[in-house]
Parts: structure tokens; sequence; C-alpha cells
């Protein structure tokens, strides 16, 4: 048979289903187009063979044990017999394709036994709803399922090496690449299928559960997606024991890789829905709250517009952070602005992805892109669809890139109330924060906010790490179907990180301890008073986070330092450039485009640099000319002011490299091209983009020596303060508590300094308190987490029994809920043993569920391999282990080089020692190693 005739055979069923609008008045219809066809088919199976086949694909998993004992597809089911309605019959030839064989089978289908049910019933998975040519073992659709969650998603090649190894057995298809168009639906339909029977499961377990009692509680689907943040039996409980703390904590994060291509040629429209349920914001909600937004600037525009705006500095409504500093943070942070183009809308229709994660990195919704941008709609959305399903006093914590301009914005433009705000602690993440002013820092760091602990919101950058494979297959995909695959991969981290929930508590655990103990001790060391430390890191918030007044009584002195700064920043900037130029001319430019996106860089860097000193200067009056000639005679001030030009010039420059993590991807897609390895690449392009740092470190430094002999030679102001020198060790890792966020020594306030300025010993115990005091919020928090974990248990134990009791009488059922029983006995094994040290905020009994005969059970179950070599013993301490170099969600991988920038600690592996590879090796992680997330378990080899 021809592959037009097998084509003819799939869809000429689907002419009967179609609407009358395709058909004429005459008694033959018309023939329908590709796309109606495809339409026809799609609808006949979300709406009519999918929802039909759950029941009898849980009957065949419980008649073969889980695929153990499969049925020969050749062989007519037990069951199977005549249709004796008298129903018109017809023959169907199906080719099967199986683990090790391609056979042909006929069946003889009606409209009350069509065909998927029969192959269903033989083990098969057919290609058509109606008159299938192609069917598929359900073994080998559930393997490729399995394997497709874990690497990169190929059907093209999976079906062509399967074509290949059936022709080296001496099989033939019928035509040449036949079988990949057939398998790609059945295997789309197979995963549709297998994920609305376990939600079928699920939802028996639900009912059962539903009792009443959950009132004023997180909503069913947020328990579902998150036992440790919301599977309590009551979220009350932590607040009576740490009312400042957060309920729970969230991030929120874009992704602009995840793009999908426009139709190239001009198509409009979408693929159909899949008839699952989707974590994806639905698209009327996005647009709802876009138009929200729109609207709500436009009305503040206008009644900000009849206000004169102040001369001053100061704080708007609701903030802690002064306006300069928030201006400050917009402009240095590429997130902050919103007209930036991130992804071109021209070749585009989907720009990316911006998620919520609670901060054990599930995901609780996602929101599809369409703007250029990084929209402050789409986290809007996000947050207004979680708190539709949250009590009405629950609090959270949100962690985003750019918390201060959100928070700024929602109380600015009133995008929520003000009982919704009391809700909402906002903070900046860890890795990001070095993009934000330091007194924006001191407010939003979580490092430095009460209530935060240990979390550092760095949740979605791991989920865009793990969906990096996707890229590729998604760029081409239709709207719906990229939607369902990422559904599928989010599912599939839900299944890991729910089994690793017992070793993260436990690492979690052991690292807050270790870290707040070495905090402890360094504290003792220093012998300060505890209660001093607090007043002084106030004193240090509240005068780092006042206002700069835009006109006092020593503003000309201001515009002539501000003048001196300004020419030593364009001295700079032109030594650079000439710099720039010298190497253009020697031909030593390694990457042309990237040289010449630096050069264009500095070039408008020192041209708005020149602008605003032209205006500065015009802006001076006679008595002014006058004393800044007399302040460039002062030696003492003209160092002090190359000191603070160069530091903020290496806070620029650290910042911006940073900030290139798009054009370190513009130079890896270049070295995957060139087939270099990807770690040199990595070497070359920091190394690019650090040109003089060390140096400026160097000359910074030697600028505070001369500062330090003019003030102990007396040549130097009253109560002058000697400037801290920057260590060039760990100059590239930017930590919240290094010395070059602070202008100690550098400003000038004349007055008797504070100790949290002056005095060494008070800002090391400011820096350790607070760590001490994150450890504590850390504790606490994991404290009730290990305490929500036994409840959500004994809850998910107690559901399952009860659907198992309500299903005594239905075989099929049973057995399903037998087999979520195991799976929930295996997981309670680990958590209970990982957990065991950690104690609970609240009693909750010594009873997990299970009884301990199926506990004991399920752990020798678990010691013991499905089957032993006889070298184990030489394998254990011999030979690498055949796991090892396998990459878990969340770890850094050689073949990444977006995630090796991101982990900013490496370069100073890159400047220091060359010849090391970079690695990851997991097999030596103990139980002191903090993964960041439920899913990056160690991964230890254990051969078997």
């Amino acid at each position: 048979m021809s592959r037009t005739e097998l084509e003819h055979k799939d869809d000429e069923a689907t002419i009967p289903f179609s609407d009358s609008l395709h058909f004429s008045d005459h008694p033959v219809p018309r023939r329908l187009t590709s796309s109606q066809k495809r339409a026809n088919q799609w609808r006949r199976w979300s709406d009519d063979i999918i929802p039909r086949m759950i029941v009898p694909y849980l009957s065949y998993i419980e008649e073969t044990l889980s695929l153990r004992h499969a049925n020969v597809p050749g062989e007519r089911h037990s069951n199977d017999g005549e249709c004796g309605t008298g129903c018109r019959t017809r023959s169907i030839k199906v080719a099967c394709v199986l683990f090790d064989a391609f056979e042909e089978i006929t069946i003889i289908a009606c409209p009350c036994f069509p065909a998927p049910l029969q192959l269903l019933r033989r083990g098969l998975f057919p290609c058509a709803p109606m008159v299938p040519s192609l069917a598929v073992d359900l073994r080998v659709l559930e393997f490729v399922r399995l394997l497709f969650v874990r690497q990169s998603p190929n059907q093209t090649a999976w079906c062509d090496a399967l074509e290949t190894f059936l022709d080296g057995m001496r099989y033939k298809l019928t035509s040449k690449n036949s079988l990949r168009r057939r398998f790609s639906n059945v295997f789309h339909w197979y995963r549709v299928l297998t994920v609305l029977a376990r939600d079928h499961i699920s939802t028996l377990i639900t009912d059962a559960r539903k009792d009443g009692s959950r009132v004023d509680q997180p909503s069913e689907y947020l328990r579902s997606r998150c036992p440790l943040c919301f599977g309590g039996n009551d979220w009350r409980n932590e607040v009576r024991g740490s009312p400042s703390m957060p309920n729970i904590i969230v991030c929120i994060d874009a992704c602009f890789t995840q793009k999908r291509s426009t139709n190239p040629h001009g198509a409009t429209g979408s693929d159909p829905p899949n008839p699952t349920s989707s974590f994806f914001l639905p698209t009327a909600d996005v647009n709802a709250m876009e138009d929200f937004v729109q609207r709500c600037r436009g009305e503040g525009r206008q009644a900000r517009a009849s206000r004169a705006e102040p001369d001053e500095d100061c704080y708007e409504e609701g903030m802690r952070v002064p306006v300069s500093v928030l201006n400050g943070c917009g402009d240095s942070f590429i997130a902050a602005d919103e007209k930036r183009e991130k992804a071109s809308t021209r070749f585009f229709t989907d720009t990316g992805l911006m998620a919520l994660l609670c901060r054990h990195d599930r995901v609780l919704w996602v929101a599809n892109l369409t703007s250029a941008g990084e929209k402050q709609h789409y986290a809007l959305a996000l947050l207004d669809r979680l708190f539709k399903h949250l009590p009405a006093q629950m609090t959270i914590g949100l962690l985003y890139d750019i918390g201060c301009q959100l928070e700024r914005s929602c109380r600015k433009w009133k995008f929520m109330d003000d009982n919704t705000l009391s809700r909402i602690a906002f903070a900046v993440a860890v890795f990001h924060a070095y993009g934000h002013q330091w007194p924006c820092q001191i407010v939003y760091h979580p490092r430095k906010r009460e209530g935060f602990g240990l979390s550092d919101g760095e949740g979605c950058e791991r989920l865009w790490s793990f969906l990096k494979p996707l890229i590729p297959s998604l760029r081409v995909s239709g709207f719906n179907q990229r939607l369902f695959i990422l559904d599928t991969q989010i599912r599939h981290l839900d299944s890991k990180s729910l089994q690793g929930f017992g070793h993260w508590l436990h690492r979690r655990w052991i690292h807050c301890q270790t870290k707040k103990n070495g905090a402890l001790d360094s504290l003792y060391d220093l012998q300060v008073d505890e209660d001093m430390l607090r007043v002084e890191w106030k004193a240090q918030v509240d005068h780092q986070t006042k206002p700069a007044p835009r006109q006092s009584r020593n503003k000309a002195a201001e515009v002539i330092t501000t003048v001196l700064a300004l020419e030593k920043t364009l001295e700079a900037q032109e030594a650079s450039i000439r710099e720039l130029e010298m190497q253009l001319h020697s031909g030593r430019v390694p990457d042309i485009v990237e040289f010449n996106l630096q050069l264009a860089d500095i070039r408008s860097r020192r041209a708005k640099t020149a602008d605003t000193l032209r205006r500065r200067r015009a802006a001076l009056g006679t008595e002014d000319k006058v004393n800044l000639q007399k302040m460039k005679k002062d030696i003492y001030l003209t160092v002090r002011l190359n000191a603070l030009a160069v530091k903020t010039r290496i806070r620029d420059r650290l910042r911006q490299r940073k900030f290139e993590l798009e054009r370190l991807e513009r130079s890896y897609r270049a070295t995957i091209n060139a087939e270099h390895k990807l770690h040199a690449n990595t070497q070359q392009s920091i190394k690019r983009r650090e040109p003089g740092i060390l140096k400026l470190v160097s000359t910074y430094n030697g600028l505070c020596s001369q500062l330090r002999s003019l003030i102990r030679q007396r040549r130097a102001p009253p109560y002058a303060i000697m400037p801290h020198i920057i260590p060039r060790d760990g100059i590239f890792l930017l930590d919240v508590d290094d010395d070059i966020w602070q202008d100690v020594g550098l400003d000038d306030d004349t007055m008797a300094p504070p100790a949290w300025l002056s005095d060494d010993a008070v800002r090391n115990g400011i820096c350790l308190q607070l760590e001490v005091d994150r450890c504590v919020e850390e504790e606490a928090r994991l404290m009730r987490e290990r305490a929500v974990i036994q409840e959500w248990m004994l809850a998910e134990w107690g559901a399952i029994r009860g659907a198992s009791n309500n299903a005594v009488t239905d075989a099929v059922m049973s057995f399903h809920l037998r087999s979520r029983a195991d799976e929930l006995v295996n997981i309670c094994v680990v958590w209970k043993k990982k957990v065991q040290c950690i104690p609970c905020a609240w009693p909750v009994g010594e009873s997990w569920g299970p009884s301990d005969e199926a506990l004991l059970q399920a752990a020798r179950d678990q010691a013991q391999s499905s089957f032993r070599d006889e070298d184990d013993a030489e394998s254990v301490e011999g030979e690498e282990g055949d796991c090892e170099g396998d990459l878990e969600y969340g770890e850094i991988g050689d073949e990444e080089l977006m995630d090796a920038i991101e982990d900013i600690a490496l370069a100073d592996e890159y400047r220091y020692d060359y010849s090391n590879e970079l690695v990851d090796d997991t097999d030596d992680i103990d139980d002191h190693y903090m993964p960041s997330s439920p899913i990056k378990l160690s991964n230890k080899c254990r051969c078997i």
C-alpha cells in the first residue's frame, strides 16, 4: 500500500464527523481541506476517543501488572467478540511496531467497539481515531515518554533509528519516512492519555479527602503543587510560632530564550488545545491584566500632572528607599526597562516565559510572554492568580530581580490595594542584587531583610536551565503544542522534587546549623554587645537610605565636587577608548563583533559623561569657578575624588561584566559552530570583559594608601576616616557584604563618624549578626516544613486509604490506588529517615501514615538491587561508575555556557588557574552540601 493510500485511509473516516458547514446539499459531501481534516481528527481524539480509552487503559495496566506481562499483539483478547448489535463492521489491517518486531494484524471494528479500543486491549496505541494504519506497542511508547523528559525530544531521530533498526532485521516499511508522522501522532495522544489517566486516579484521592475541614486554607490546587508550602493542616500554626516571617516565599522571573517563531508563511491561528490541565495562565487573564495596568497608569499620569514635582529627593508613599536610589536601580538594571527589546515580535510570536515558583522550586503558574520586553502586567497576573488561591490573611515573601521597581509601581499606580500590598514583602533575588544601588540592597536584599531566611530566589533560573534542551524544538512548534510539552516537563520535575524533599530538608538543615554556628563563634570572638549591633544597624539603614537633598547650603560645593568627579571619569573613559583603539590598530581583536559592541558602548558613555560635564560647568558661577580651581589644588581632596571615581568605575565595570550574558550567549553559539571547547571560550570571554578591572583595583588601593598617609600626616580634615583597601581575591563575587559597595572614608562627612562606619569590629559584627538572624529564620521555617511534610503524608495516606475503601469492589481502581500507595510508602521511607534530625515546629505525633511493617518492607526493597553483578565488590572502589558525570536538574555542565557564567565564582578559576577543567563531580558530596533545589540531589553511583 502506498503512502498516499495510507494517508487517505487514515483520514477518510473523519468526514462524517465534520460540521455541516463543510457539506453541500448534495448527498455526496465535498472533499475537505487538510486543515479541516486535522481539526476534525483532533476533535474526535479529544472529545470521543481519549475519554473512552481512560478506563480501558487503566484496566490494561492492571491486567499486565504495569506492562510487565504485555499481551501478544496478534492475539485476540479473551473478552473480544463479534458485535451483537448489528452494527456495520469493517476489517482493518494495522501495522504494529513492537520492541523487536514489525507485524501486521487484522481487526474487525464497529461503532460500538472502535479500532482504538480493540488495539488498546492488545497493548497497542493507534495513529488515527477511526481507521488507523499503524499502532505502536505501549511498552515502546512508555519507554520513549520516559526518555524524552530526560533528554532533548527528537522524534525524527528516534523514528529514523527505529526504521533502520527494523530494516536491519529485514522488516520493510511501505515507504520512506512513513513512520515519523504516524508515530508523532501516536506518541502525542498516548501522552495525553497517560496524563488524563493519572489525573483520574488523583481525582479519586482528592474526592476522598474532601471532608469540609479545610476551611480558610490554601486551595486544593496549591496543596497539590507544593506539600511543603501548602500541605499543612492549618497554615496559621506557622503564624503563631513566628509572626514576623512571611507564610510562604515565592519567586518570579522571565526567560526570553523560550521563544516561538512566527509562521514563515504568514498563516494565522493556532493548533487546537489539548484536553489536559495546564500550568499556564489563560491568555484572556493576561490580556485583562494588561488593560488594567494601562488604565491605572493613564489615570495616575493625569493625577500626577496636576501636582508639581518636589525639588528635593524624597520617599514615595510607602517606600523605604528614596526616589534617587530607585531611579538608579532602574537605570542600571536591564529588566527594569520595559521598553528594552529582549525578543523581536517581528520574528517571534511568543517571546518568552515568566514563571512563579515557590522556594522549593515547584512551579505554581507560568505566563506566556508575547511582548518584546519584561512588562509588569505578567508578574501582576501571576500574583493575582496566587492571591485568588490563598486565604485572606496569608502573607507572601516575593523575590524578584527588580522587586524594588515592582513595589514602587504597585504603590505609585495603585495596581494593588493597601490590604494586598500589606501581605507582600518584596525582595530582590540574591544573584541579581548586584545590579541595585547599595541603599536598595540593605532594604531589599534577602540576606538583609527580615523574614527570608536563606532563600535565594533563583528557582526560576534553575527551571530555565532544565528547560534549555527544549529550545530548538519548541521554537518551531504550534502554540498549544508548545504549552503541552512544557507542562509535561514540569510534571516530570514535580515527580523528581517530591522524592527529593527529604534530602533537601536534611541538607538545608545541616547547612543552616553549620552557617549559624560559624557566625556565632565569630561573634563571640568579637566580644560586641548584640543590642548595640542592632542599634548600629538601624542607624546605618536610616543614614544610608536617607534622601539626598537637591537644594542645600552646600549646593555650590556639591556641584564643584561633582564636576571634579566627572572630569576624572571622563579622563578614565577616554583612556579606555584609546586603549581599545590601539588594540584595534594592532590587530589583536579575537572577535570583531564583540569588540565593536564594546567600543560603541564606551564611546556612548563617554559622550554622555562629556555632555553632563559641559552642562555642569556652564551652570557654575564666577565664584564657583574660582573655588573649583582652589579645590583642584587641595591634595587630599584631589586624591579622595580620584579614589571615589576609580571605585565608582570598578563597580560599574563589575556590573557590566555580569550584565553581558546575552553577548556571551552569542559567543557560545559561535563556539559551538567552531567545535571548540566551551570552557576555553568561557575563559576568553570573561578575560575580554575584564580589561583593566584588576588594574583599577590596584590603582584604587594605591590612592587609599596615599589617603592614609595624608591622614597620618594631619593633612586631612578632622575626623577623616581611612578608606578600606579592596582585596583582589573575590573581587568578582560582588557579595552583599563586600567593601566595594560602601564608600567608607570617601564622602564629605566631617563630623564624628558613627561606630557602624569607623569601627571594624562593629561593622563585621553587624554582618555576622544579620547572618545569625537569617539562619534563625531559616531554622524556624525548616522546622515548620518538617511538621508540614508529616501532616501532608498523613493526610495523603488517609485519602488513599479512603479512596481504596470506596473502590473495594473495583479491581482496576483498587490496583492503581495500591500502586499509588506503594509510591507514597517509598517516598515516606526516605522522608522519615532524612528529617529525623529536624525538630517539629509543633507536635504532630509519631505516625507518618503507613504501618511500620510497610515502611520496613519498602526500606528493604530500596536497599536491595533488582539484579547484581559478580564484580560488585570490585566496582565499588575501582573503576568509575556508569553514572558518573550525569547531571541533575540545576547542576552545571560543561555544555552549559550560560550556567557557567551565572556561577560567577568560577571566574576566579579562569583567571588564576587556566589549567583546571570545569568539572561537576557530585560523587563526593556529603551531607554538608546544600543543593539549591529539591531536585538537585547528590548523584552518588551505586554499582549493581
